[in-house]
């Protein structure tokens, strides 16, 4: 049976060269993730590595929980690691060396156009420590040498390059004051994670660094070097021995090692669960082509099935013998796609990138487990896809196959196949219809589930969906097409199983996107929305590390011609501690502003209270922050901030809720006393004209013309938000698209074997008086017809659970609501009859060039 299976398997290698197609594709989506996975793991490690190669222990300054970062009223940090500290480390036992370490933000401007380079957070900056041999080992240089003065700056040399700045040139770059000028005196090389994925690094000698981030004297870590033979947990324990209680922490050069490991195992787990959720998906479409195909070729063998059993072959014998064929079918296909998956690797790697990802570099890591894996699901899928067409195949006698050329599927199993569907299709829809009534993110889980559940119910619905969907779309093609199109939709119902297949893998992948589409494209109609009903000002300014805006700068926009109005916020959190009619207890947040000229800047609609009650020391709460404490206007509350002290004020004013200016604001008296450092975190311009690119230079110019500033209009901020709706849908589109094109294989390999199974009817459709061209559009409309079977159904399908789960969205969005991109929608179905087209070009290609006699006389 072995024989007969590997003879079979080359006898049709051109009708089972589709289904490897597809197994291939989807084995190398997972075999890819599997090997960038590793890779990028593995690249990671190394780096970490490097970079902890001589580091023993770590001691790090500790912050208390009423200051996390440690900052003051200057906005400089208070450490208890300095010189002194350093000194009594470097003193004990074992210790070879002490580095110390003054870390911060610096963002550089471009040399021609001044704007800022990098992405925010991850501008870093660090002090430049001169080795033994003039060099800091961290950074080597790559040019120059490295900065001595207060007036020099190193800079990597990826930074260097965004910016253009060359040795020599005066570099502008802004760390939370003005903005400073400094000499590019060196250039280095680093592969740190955060500047390799799109951050900056720029390099101060180590009295400037402390200048502007710490105080003179201070440091953010110190990096202990052990002597060779020392033992780390024993250094480790007389270095903390030697800590201020509670203000500092050793940590051993291990341990750090090993949690770095599993943060990069936690990362690279995350981002590979996500891959292979989509491989996942593209196998599972595979699954409708293989099973199709393998109940195509049982069906055309049951002759030579009929033969085996008569001389003797049992029914597991057959079985075993189809299953064996799909094994070798499986692994040739998972092979070849292993390679190409180690391709896409590459691929995925260096897209990723030129998009910031900012891998470090290293070779491509092929694992036994990630090749083991690939093997197994590839084999193991094409297997399982293959059972229930072997089984069939074991139960037909004889005697019945020698006389039976294609037996349609009886209406017993039709029947079941139907009550199934019914059930689970009922339940999925119970449950969406259950979800369309929650809230939150906690939900996501039923969602998803119930959407599976749906979605495998109209799978096993789909053949008796396909009649009249079919029949409606024969309408059609019978008008337009005369004879081609009534054929074209006889071949679509003649069995409704292998349509409902076909049609069901595509349908699969358009649910998804049309899912996924519509709640995009909703979301970012919500934003737009919410941007437009909260905020009536022509900028909003902020800065992008989120360090803020001196006040006396923003209090200088006022006066710069043009502007109309500004409104600063700044915030502070608190706890309720009583009053009001609702319970205690609670957190806050609380803008401070200008209670004069919020009203200019913001759509501002107050509906209990004044506005003039919150001048008098009061606060304005919005309705759903009153509602949630039980609040209404004329109420006192106590509210204990941050720093620990409490005021009791009163409720002035109630407000329609409003994004801009969050659960609640007061006057600036009320909240500055209870910041560590007065900062404006956003200031609101109203121009008097309207917004120009002439007056945001003034304001630009008003503000010190500092790198860290964002001044930007409505389109800005709906760009930034919806932007990044729109990078994770076009990202979902491109990983959905493995499953669509193994969905257009599908439709390939189901109508090349069609003609083959209808060779005979070929040849007396031609004996008769059909053309060469009409054979070739009858099979052309057989594909369209099943392509948009699959498309309406799942677009259909997407549709509803989008609108289902659009509470679970519209929880994020208060303006939230379900808008249908008609436009997307129409452009999917007709990319449906693109594919319908296409993947017919080769059938009814090889159908029209049949030759007549010889068709008619095949068996």
């Amino acid at each position: 049976m072995f024989r007969t299976a590997l003879r079979n398997l080359l006898a049709h290698k051109a009708r089972l060269m589709m289904t490897a197609l597809a197994v291939l594709l989807g084995v190398a989506f997972v075999a890819g993730t599997l090997i960038f996975s590793d890779s990028v793991g593995e690249a990671v490690k190394n780096a970490s590595a490097r970079n902890l190669k001589d580091v023993a222990v770590s001691v790090q300054a500790v912050y208390g929980p009423d200051r996390p970062g440690g900052e003051g009223k200057d906005g400089k940090r208070a450490t208890a690691l300095d010189d002194r500290l350093a000194d009594r480390i470097r003193a004990l036992p074992g210790v070879a060396g002490v580095r110390s370490d003054v870390t911060g933000q610096a963002t550089v401007a471009a040399r021609g156009d001044g704007h800022p380079i990098g992405n925010g957070w991850q501008n870093r900056a660090a002090n430049y420590q001169p080795g033994p041999g003039g060099d800091d080992p961290r950074y080597p240089l790559v040019r120059g040498r490295g900065p001595a003065r207060a007036d020099e700056v190193a800079l990597a040399r990826s930074t260097a390059d965004a910016a253009g700045y060359r040795l020599g040139d005066p570099v502008r770059l802004a760390t939370d004051g003005p903005v400073l000028t400094k000499k590019l005196v060196g250039i280095v090389a680093s592969d740190d994670p955060a500047v390799t994925a799109g951050g900056s690094l720029t390099l101060f000698d180590t009295a400037t660094a402390q200048r502007l981030y710490l105080h003179p004297g201070q440091f953010d870590e110190l990096v202990v070097a052990a002597a060779p033979g020392t033992d780390q947990e024993a250094l480790t324990a007389k270095v903390a021995a030697l800590l201020p209680a509670d203000r500092a922490t050793a940590t051993s050069g291990r341990e750090l090692a090993a949690e770095q490991a599993r943060r990069i195992a936690d990362q690279n787990h995350a981002l590979s669960q996500t891959l292979l959720t989509f491989a996942g998906i593209a196998l599972f479409v595979g699954v409708f082509i293989i099973a199709n195909t393998f109940t195509m070729l049982i069906s055309q063998r049951t002759r030579e099935i009929a033969l085996l059993r008569a001389v003797g072959a049992s029914r597991r014998q057959v079985v075993r013998s189809v299953l064996v064929e799909a094994g070798l079918l499986g692994l040739l296909s998972s092979a070849v796609g292993f390679g190409l998956g180690a391709g896409i690797a590459v691929g995925l790697r260096a897209v990723l990138a030129s998009q910031g990802a900012g891998f470090p570099d290293g070779p491509v890591v092929i694992s036994p487990s990630a090749v083991a894996a690939s093997l197994a699901v590839g084999v193991g899928v094409t297997v399982l896809a293959a059972w229930l067409p072997s089984r069939k195949a074991a139960r037909i006698a004889p005697v019945e196959a020698l006389s039976t050329v294609d037996a349609p599927p009886t209406p017993r199993s039709l029947v079941f196949r139907n009550v199934l569907g019914g059930v689970l299709t009922t339940l999925g829809v119970a449950v969406m219809l259950w979800v369309s009534t929650l809230t939150g993110g906690d939900n996501l889980p039923l969602a998803m589930g119930g959407s599976m559940l749906t979605l495998i119910g109209m799978i096993v619905l789909a053949p008796l969906l396909s009649r009249p969907l079919v029949s409606l779309a024969g309408l059609v093609t019978t008008r337009l097409f005369g004879v081609g199109g009534k054929l074209a939709k006889e071949n679509a119902l003649r069995n409704p199983r292998r349509t409902a297949a076909t049609g069901s893998a595509l349908m699969i992948g358009l649910t998804l996107i049309t899912g996924l589409t519509v709640a995009g494209h909703s979301s970012q109609l919500a934003l737009d929305r919410m941007a437009a009903a909260g905020l009536t000002a022509d900028y909003k300014i902020s800065t992008s590390t989120g360090t803020g805006l001196d006040p006396q700068r923003s209090a200088a926009v006022a006066r710069v011609p043009g502007v109309a109005a500004t409104a600063p916020l700044r915030g502070a959190g608190y706890t309720v501690q009583g009053g009001g009619s609702g319970p205690d207890g609670g957190f806050g947040y609380v803008h401070g502003t200008d209670l004069d000229q919020i009203g200019k800047v913001t759509a501002l609609t107050v509906t209990q209270g004044s506005l003039a009650a919150v001048r008098s020391g009061g606060i304005a709460v919005s309705e759903t922050g009153a509602k949630e404490h039980g609040w209404r206007a004329g109420d006192t509350v106590a509210l204990t901030f941050y720093d620990k002290k409490t005021v009791t004020v009163r409720v002035g004013a109630v407000y329609a809720d409003n994004p801009v200016l969050g659960e609640s604001f007061a006057g600036t008296a009320l909240v500055d006393p209870h910041l560590d450092r007065l900062r404006d975190d956003e200031l609101l311009v109203k121009a008097r004209d309207g917004g120009s690119a002439a007056l945001a230079g003034r304001i630009r110019a008003a503000l010190g013309d500092s790198p860290l500033l964002k001044i930007q209009d409505h389109n800005d901020l709906r760009k930034e938000t919806a932007g990044q709706i729109d990078t994770m849908v076009y990202m979902i589109y491109g990983l959905l698209g493995m499953a669509v094109v193994i969905a257009v294989v599908g439709v390939v390999n189901t109508l090349a074997m069609s003609v083959f199974e209808r060779t005979r009817e070929i040849g007396m459709l031609r004996a008769i008086g059909l053309s060469r061209a009409g054979v070739k559009r009858m099979v052309r409309l057989e594909s369209v017809v099943i392509s948009l079977f699959g498309a309406v159904l799942g677009i259909g399908v997407g549709i509803f659970l989008a609108w289902a789960g659009g509470k679970l969205v519209g929880s994020s969005f208060a303006t939230y609501r379900m808008v249908l991109p008609w436009d997307r929608l129409g452009l999917f179905l007709l990319l449906a009859l693109v594919v319908g087209v296409l993947a017919a070009l080769w059938p009814a290609r090889r159908a029209a060039r049949l030759n007549m006699l010889e068709a008619i006389g095949a068996h």
